[in-house]
């Protein structure tokens, strides 16, 4: 007989924003980009026609993560802690990196699942979080 791994939700969140909010803040404060989103993520998001709508989705879902954390933004976690990328076959992934990592470490987070959708004007995140 199979073994079978038992995993239980450690939390879940939601986040939607409008785009244009995202935009906004973007245009008007130099340093937002840098200190919200990875190396990659921006790379990313410059690669696409409607950037702002997949910058705002990965706001989203960094705020979805911490929600599903139910700690909010204590601990020293950052945002720019949360990456957000893809599989080769386009599925959203969050990998997380300094004090978001040592904490998921600490609390024995074993999987996050994210799922992205954007369009025109808003974006929305889901993440579920298993321990």
């Amino acid at each position: 007989m199979e073994q079978y791994n038992h995993t239980m939700v450690f939390g879940t969140g939601t986040d939607i924003i409008e785009v244009d909010r995202i935009k906004t803040v973007m245009e008007k404060d130099i340093g937002f980009r840098e200190k919200i989103f990875t190396s990659g993520e921006i790379t990313y998001c410059e690669s696409k026609v409607h950037k702002y709508q997949h910058y705002a989705a990965r706001f989203s879902a960094k705020e979805a993560f911490m929600k599903a954390i139910g700690t909010g933004w204590r601990f020293g976690i950052r945002f720019a802690e949360i990456d957000v990328h893809h599989d080769p076959l386009g599925k959203p992934l969050i990998e997380l990196h300094g004090k978001a990592k040592e904490f998921a470490e600490k609390e024995g987070i074993s999987k996050i699942h994210v799922s992205l959708s954007h369009l025109k004007n808003l974006a929305i995140a889901i993440v579920i979080i298993d321990k």
